[in-house]
C-alpha cells in the first residue's frame, strides 16, 4: 500500500523510540504548513480587520486556526495512512471528470496564492529598496524558481523554519512598542462580532488562514517522516507525532496573525487612520513607532513572502503531478509543470493588477471561495473504508468536519449576499 516517498529524508525503517527527541524529528511539515497563513494575504487581511474594526475581528482568527488545525490534521491523516497527497488520492478515487474539475480549481487556488506571496514580497522589496513591484515580482519568481529547482526538501525545510521564527520575533518586538488594550483583545478572541461592511474582510481572513493549497501541501511533506508503516502501532505512533507537530505550528500561526491584528489595531484604528496598502502601513509605523519598526515589519513581509512563495510551488506542484497520480518529485517533469505555472501565471497575472493591495485581499477571498470543494473531497477520501480501512473517520471525526465544511459553505453564501 505504500508508495516510495520522492523527498528520501528521515527514511527509516526502525520504530520510532519512545523518547521525548523522537517528537523533534517529526517536527517540520507542520511550520512548512504554517507560512502558508502568515503569507502577505494574511497581512493584507490582518492589516485590515485591525485597522478598520481594532479587536473586533479577531473571533475570526481563532476561529479559522481551530478549523485548520482540524482539518490539517485530517490531511496529514491521510498521508500517512494511505502513502498518498490529497491530489493522488482523488485521482485513485474520484471519477476521472470531477477529479479534474477539483484538481483544476486547486491548481488555480495555487496560482491565486502564488500571487498574493509574490506580491507580498515585491511589496516589502520595494518598502526597503525602492524597487517597483513589477521588477521586485521578477526577482522574486527568480529566487523562489531558484529555491525550488535547486535545494533539497530538508534544506528549504530549515530555510522556512528560520523564516518563521525571523517572523515571529520580529512581531514580539513590534507588540512591545504599542500599548495593547488586552481586556478588550481577549473579548475580539472569543466573542463573534459582524460590524458592519466587515463580511468581506471576515472572508479574507478565512481564506487567508485556511487555505486549500495547504491542505494539499500538508498530506505530501507529511510523507517525509514516515517510519516502517506495516506496523499499525508504529501508524498509530505517528499519527500522534503529527498532531502534536500540526497543534504546536498552528498556535504558532494564530500568534503571529493575532499579533498583525493587534499591531494595526493598537496603532492605525486608535489613531483613524484606515490602511488601504502595506506601503502605507510602513509609512505610518515611522511616526507612530520609529523608522526601525518600520524596517522590521517590511523585513518580516519579505521572509513571509518568500517562504510562502516556496510552499505555494510546492503545493502546485503536488497538486499537477497528484493529477498523474504521482507524488512531488521536482526532477519529475509533471512536477516542475505544476510548479511553473503557479508561479508564472501568479507572476503574470501581477503585471495586470492596478491596486496591489486590493489584489492582495481580494486573492484571499478567491482561496475561501474555493475552500469547500477541497473540504468536501478530503471529506469523501478519508472518511471511505476503501481509501483508509480501519483508519478512517470516526463519528466524531465526520461531524467535526461536516461542521467546519458547512461553515465555509455558509460564510462563502453570506459574502455574496453581502454584495447585494
Amino acid at each position: 500500500m505504500k508508495k516510495s516517498f520522492k523527498f528520501n529524508i528521515f527514511k527509516d525503517e526502525r520504530k520510532p523510540r519512545l523518547m521525548a527527541m523522537d517528537f523533534l524529528k517529526y517536527i517540520g511539515p507542520g511550520l512548512l504548513v504554517t507560512v502558508g497563513f502568515i503569507d502577505p494575504g494574511n497581512w493584507a487581511s490582518n492589516v485590515s480587520a485591525g485597522s478598520n474594526f481594532g479587536y473586533a475581528l479577531l473571533w475570526m482568527v481563532t476561529l479559522s486556526t481551530i478549523m485548520l488545525i482540524v482539518l490539517q490534521h485530517n490531511a496529514a491523516h491521510l498521508g500517512i495512512v494511505t502513502g498518498d497527497c490529497l491530489s493522488e488520492s482523488a485521482t485513485k478515487n474520484i471519477s476521472p471528470v470531477i477529479k479534474n474539475i477539483i484538481l483544476l480549481t486547486a491548481v488555480a487556488a495555487s496560482v491565486s496564492t502564488a500571487l498574493a506571496e509574490l506580491l507580498g514580497g515585491a511589496i516589502a522589496l520595494e518598502m526597503l529598496f525602492k524597487i517597483p513591484i513589477k521588477f521586485g515580482t521578477v526577482i522574486m519568481l527568480a529566487l523562489v524558481m531558484w529555491m525550488l529547482l535547486t535545494n533539497s526538501y530538508k534544506k528549504l525545510e530549515r530555510w522556512i523554519i528560520g523564516f518563521v521564527s525571523i517572523i515571529g520575533i520580529s512581531f514580539i518586538f513590534e507588540l512591545t512598542l504599542v500599548h495593547v488594550d488586552w481586556r478588550t483583545a481577549v473579548m475580539g478572541w472569543v466573542s463573534p462580532t459582524f460590524p458592519k461592511n466587515s463580511m468581506p474582510i471576515i472572508m479574507s481572513v478565512l481564506g487567508a488562514v485556511v487555505m486549500p493549497h495547504n491542505l494539499f501541501l500538508h498530506s505530501e511533506v507529511i510523507q517525509s517522516r514516515q517510519w516502517n508503516l506495516k506496523d499499525e502501532s508504529v501508524i498509530k505512533r505517528q499519527l500522534k507525532y503529527e498532531f502534536a507537530d500540526t497543534l504546536f505550528s498552528m498556535i504558532i500561526g494564530w500568534a503571529i496573525n493575532s499579533a498583525m491584528i493587534l499591531l494595526a489595531a493598537s496603532t492605525f484604528f486608535t489613531n483613524h487612520v484606515q490602511v488601504t496598502e502595506l506601503n502605507q502601513a510602513q509609512e505610518m509605523l515611522k511616526p507612530l513607532l520609529g523608522g526601525g519598526a518600520s524596517i522590521i515589519f517590511a523585513l518580516a513581509l519579505l521572509f513571509a513572502g518568500i517562504s510562502s512563495t516556496v510552499t505555494a510551488g510546492m503545493a502546485g506542484g503536488s497538486i499537477f503531478a497528484g493529477i498523474y497520480g504521482e507524488p512531488y518529485d521536482i526532477s519529475d517533469n509533471h512536477t516542475k509543470i505544476g510548479v511553473y505555472i503557479t508561479l508564472i501565471f501568479a507572476a503574470i497575472i501581477i503585471f495586470f493588477i492596478a491596486d496591489p493591495f486590493s489584489g492582495l485581499v481580494y486573492s484571499q477571498m478567491l482561496l475561501s471561495i474555493q475552500l469547500p470543494i477541497t473540504i468536501f473531497t478530503q471529506i469523501y477520501l478519508t472518511s471511505s473504508k476503501k481509501v483508509m480501512g480501519k483508519f478512517a473517520n470516526s463519528i466524531l471525526d465526520k461531524t467535526l468536519l461536516w461542521i467546519i465544511g458547512i461553515i465555509v459553505t455558509a460564510l462563502n453564501i453570506a459574502l455574496f449576499i453581502s454584495y447585494f
